[in-house]
């Protein structure tokens, strides 16, 4: 197949349409439930009160704003894919946002802007006594009447295309980290088992196990932990070899998972809290830092390499029938003594090379053939 081939054959994949509305058009939309940005998206919301003034002073200044990205699900509701933070920051000033559980959230009110610093304060609603700092009448209108580029990915448009484009949408200058992005594209292909994950992610004894900086749980890394288990835990080993980019191989094989039906999320959720409430009996919040046997304590922070190796373990030999606590914790201070190079080495090594040596080596350490199960 020659290129032309392959573009005739890719630009079929993805049929858009484009149209141009104003704010006020969407509002409309968004109250009637016809525009979804999905209240999920929001803990991906992440411009600061100054980020936010200041896309509004550009409302209010005239300049171009970015297209909107939607796709057109069966029911004619249109995904937001690509445009959230825009969208959201213009419903919250409006005062008509929701959050996750359908409460409207409270009207922004603006901070100093670099062009119009009497922004400071403004709101939107109406100019009476309860409200005195409000925008008038012509510049609600005015802001109203502010026009978005609109593309609409239509709905027979190939699925895998159309999750593509929100990759390529929301990578490369965006401050969305990959998990975030995965996150999203969940959400929209099966938020049940998004909303699964989550639930993982805040299980309290895998948030004790995995203790997380602000910054680390902010891009959702937590996340990508229950990902990495449910990916790993049962993963042939061959496959481990032929990772190049892990941030893809996740993703990918995410989206098989998700478009699987006979892919049981229960159950793996049900492996998944036994190892981390087996390891929070064994060590409380020890399990992924390093062991130093001449001081006979764990010290430092959170290790994704041991993660990879006692996690997954343990996770490789679930269900793990009573084991006892105490030679959990002799195996991983054991496994310390003699370390591995890709546990020694940490993150100086990359994953592809480091995954085909950790998952194995927990596999055997906690008992049973490094062989495929």
């Amino acid at each position: 197949m020659g290129l032309q081939d392959e573009l005739d054959e890719r630009r079929v994949m993805i049929r858009t349409e484009s149209y141009s509305m104003s704010l006020g058009e969407l509002i409309s939309m968004y109250q009637d439930r016809e525009l979804d940005i999905h209240p999920e998206f929001q803990r991906f919301f992440r411009w600061t009160d100054f980020q936010k003034s200041r896309f509004i002073e550009s409302m209010l200044l005239g300049i171009p704003i970015p297209p909107i990205f939607v796709q057109q699900r069966e029911d004619g509701v249109w995904d937001v894919i690509d445009g959230l933070q825009r969208l959201s920051t213009a419903f919250e000033f409006a005062g008509i946002l929701r959050d996750d559980e359908d409460n409207l959230k409270p009207r922004l009110a603006l901070g100093r802007t670099t062009f119009l610093p009497s922004l400071e304060g403004k709101v939107w609603g109406k100019q009476d006594e309860e409200q005195p700092n409000s925008l008038d009448t012509a510049q609600r209108l005015y802001m109203k009447r502010c026009r978005f580029d609109v593309n609409i990915i239509l709905r027979d448009s190939d699925d895998m295309a159309s999750y593509e484009m929100f990759l390529r949408l929301n990578t490369g200058g965006s401050s969305l980290s990959d998990q975030e992005v995965r996150n999203a594209i969940l959400v929209q292909k099966k938020p049940e088992m998004f909303r699964a994950m989550r639930e993982l992610a805040d299980f309290p004894d895998f948030v004790a196990c995995t203790i997380q900086t602000e910054r680390a749980l902010l891009q959702q890394f937590d996340v990508e932990l229950v990902l990495r288990f449910l990916v790993f835990r049962r993963a042939q080993e061959e496959s481990l070899r032929g990772i190049s980019d892990l941030g893809q191989y996740l993703t990918d094989r995410m989206l098989e998972m998700a478009g699987d039906e006979s892919y049981d999320i229960d159950a793996e959720a049900e492996a998944f809290r036994e190892v981390f409430s087996t390891l929070r009996g064994a060590l409380d919040e020890d399990p992924f830092r390093k062991y130093d046997a001449g001081r006979k304590k764990f010290t430092g922070g959170f290790s994704v390499s041991a993660f990879e190796i006692v996690a997954l373990g343990l996770g490789y030999h679930s269900p793990l029938c009573e084991r006892d606590p105490a030679d959990i914790l002799a195996q991983i201070q054991a496994f310390w003594t003699d370390i591995p190079a890709a546990v020694r080495h940490g993150s100086g090594i990359a994953a592809s090379t480091r995954i085909p040596t950790t998952i194995p080596a927990g596999r055997r350490i906690f008992g049973g053939s490094s062989s495929d199960g």
